[in-house]
């Protein structure tokens, strides 16, 4: 039985997983960016994160911390030189996983694992959305229900739009059938 435990073994006994998820960790810290599946994802990211909060405070003690876990000197040196001054000021939180669809073999769950600091892509777009309430009330005037209220009074006025735009258009018409001088041009309008 599993009672009271909440380690993910993923398979393997105690040894096989710490080399994993050191492994996993050592790609993600050098690549900002790694292809895994959803388990091995969520197992690496409550293994990482203590590891970047300690490379906050470069400390000898840290760096040979971090070195234990890590096993790699240039994932450790690029964790206190690079990502640590990129996280200085975030609290928690320097992961993210992206679900990306089932591999076609076994059909596990794959995703993307990645520093939050480290997607300019991402970062640009969280910057130009605009939170849009997904509460409905009848009550309010607020919300998703004036917004389409906008959007028909926006639809009621095009048409007056395009009658405006087309009444100059017709004009020159007019004008050049009265320098005909025909009588007959004037009572058609």
């Amino acid at each position: 039985m599993r009672h009271g435990n909440k380690v993910n073994s993923l398979g393997r006994k105690y040894g096989h997983r710490q080399a994993l998820l050191s492994n996993l960790a050592v790609a993600l810290v050098t690549h900002k960016r790694i292809r895994t599946t959803s388990a091995k994802a969520k197992a690496l990211r409550s293994f990482v994160e203590p590891i970047i909060n300690r490379s906050k405070t470069n400390t000898t003690h840290s760096r040979r911390m971090a070195f234990r876990y890590l096993q790699d000197k240039t994932a450790v040196a690029e964790l206190f030189d690079g990502i640590a001054t990129k996280v200085a000021a975030r609290p928690g939180g320097y992961t993210r996983i992206l679900k990306i669809g089932t591999r076609p073999g076994d059909a596990a769950e794959m995703v993307y694992i990645e520093l939050v600091d480290y997607n300019e892509g991402m970062q640009k777009d969280t910057k130009k959305k605009v939170r849009r309430s997904s509460r409905r009330s009848r009550k309010g005037s607020g919300g998703a229900d004036a917004a389409d209220a906008g959007a028909t009074d926006a639809k009621s006025t095009a048409p007056k739009a395009a009658k405006a735009v087309a009444a100059p258009k017709q004009a020159p018409k007019s004008e050049d059938a009265s320098s005909a001088d025909s009588p007959a041009a004037e009572p058609a309008e």
